[in-house]
């Protein structure tokens, strides 16, 4: 049976065993959708990103998680390239990817960080019921309603939608029970990929807020780092004016509750163009970029069996 390189890099972490783990495939070339999938499947991430050739970009990513492919990841993007700078395939600058929501700019700093421009934000308040919330999040209601006169419920997109949730206090973060099934209804009533919920209640004094990610509908739980969806939250806390004066970079903490710890900086880019902040509508409106970036460490390298094309049955070890 043929073989390819299979990676396990962890995102958002200087440190293995820690931050989010995603698998890497570095040359995919010929690999079929379910071979991809039951490659992603058998590996285990919660997402597993596969490296081929490109007409359009340097490189094209294809995102896949055990159960079905996702548009855009950016754990597995920001590990892709931290393993491309550690083995010498790229320089530190700017590159360029192709995804299926279209081609992303990166930059790999001379430190190795590595730092993903993700979509033209978007984001809209939305008139959903903070006890439907708080029952899905297994909290009391008054964790959200406390924060939510300041900072309503919205969904919010940089490549992947998420319905962002503020919380009061850390601990009400650190209490929540998911209920997989009742957050899933949620997020696929306004056609999101999961839950994003935070608090400006940190661990560290350094960070700027504490966040859980749910993302059931792709068969996760709980994503230990997400960078789409703290790039989405930046937009969003942009969006709702959170702070008097925005900071230069948000430090995202997330992954401490599932013993995964991460941290993901995500920076606003300015747009040529403004347009208006919104008002009491719900309307969504479109702003200048946020770049979201950070650190990986490779934890495994190794070889994966491949199945036949026609093959869906899970891969063995």
């Amino acid at each position: 049976m043929d073989s390819c390189r299979a990676l396990l890099v962890d995102a958002f972490s200087t440190d293995p065993l820690a931050g989010n783990p995603a698998g890497v495939i570095p040359d995919a070339e010929g690999l079929a959708d379910n071979q991809q999938r039951a490659i992603a499947a058998e590996l285990g991430a919660s997402e597993t990103v596969f490296i081929t050739d490109s007409e359009v970009a340097e490189r094209r990513f294809r995102y896949f998680s055990p159960t079905t492919e996702v548009d855009l990841c950016g754990h597995a993007t920001i590990a892709a390239y931290a393993y491309l700078d550690a083995t010498g395939e790229i320089d530190p600058g700017t590159h360029t990817v192709e995804t299926n929501v279209g081609v992303i700019e990166i930059t790999v700093d001379d430190d190795g960080t590595v730092w993903m421009r993700q979509q033209s934000p978007t984001v809209a308040s939305i008139d959903l019921a903070y006890d439907d919330v708080a029952d899905a999040l297994g909290i009391d209601a008054a964790a959200l309603r406390d924060i939510g006169d300041e900072l309503p419920l919205a969904i919010a997109s940089t490549g992947l939608p998420f319905i962002i949730v503020p919380v009061n206090f850390l601990e009400h973060v650190g209490d929540v029970n998911p209920d997989a099934a009742a957050i899933d209804t949620l997020v696929t009533s306004y056609d999101a990929a999961g839950m994003y919920i935070f608090s400006f209640d940190t661990l560290e004094s350094a960070s700027t807020l504490h966040a859980r990610a749910f993302v059931p509908s792709l068969g996760i739980t709980e994503d230990p780092v997400t960078g789409t969806a703290a790039g989405a939250c930046t937009a969003y806390l942009d969006t709702f004016d959170a702070f008097d004066v925005f900071p230069s970079t948000v430090r995202c903490e997330q992954g401490h509750f599932c013993d995964r710890p991460g941290y993901i900086r995500a920076q606003l880019i300015q747009p040529e163009q403004q347009n208006d902040k919104p008002d009491e509508s719900n309307d969504s409106y479109a702003q200048g970029g946020v770049r979201v970036g950070g650190h990986a460490v490779m934890t495994l390298d190794g070889t994966v069996a491949i199945p036949s094309a026609n093959d869906n049955d899970i891969l063995e070890p």
